[in-house]
């Protein structure tokens, strides 16, 4: 049985014409680039999905707590254990 865990993490919007991308990692901050040019629900509706594909968690496990209507996100990731969390955040250069 897999222990399940949570992360806060910080993100930042970057509204683009390009491609769902997480673009650097600073301390807890992700820089994250995303296809819309509105920051609120369509692009929270992406960065639900991108980070729940990119952190391999169910969609319902991504939760922005706080900032839906800013380019500056609290995001609450679940579904898998902190180990694993923390290892995908590491992985980010």
């Amino acid at each position: 049985m897999e222990v399940r865990g949570k992360m806060i993490i910080k993100v930042r919007v970057i509204p683009t014409a390009g491609e769902n991308e997480v673009v650097s990692r600073i301390g807890s901050v992700l820089r994250v680039k995303v296809k819309t040019k509105s920051i609120e629900d369509e692009a929270n509706n992406i960065i639900q999905y991108f980070l729940a594909e990119f952190f391999g968690v169910e969609n319902n496990y991504i939760n922005i707590v706080k900032g839906a209507k800013g380019k500056e996100k609290t995001v609450e990731i679940r579904g898998k254990s902190e180990e694993h969390l923390k290892k995908v955040m590491d992985a980010i250069p």
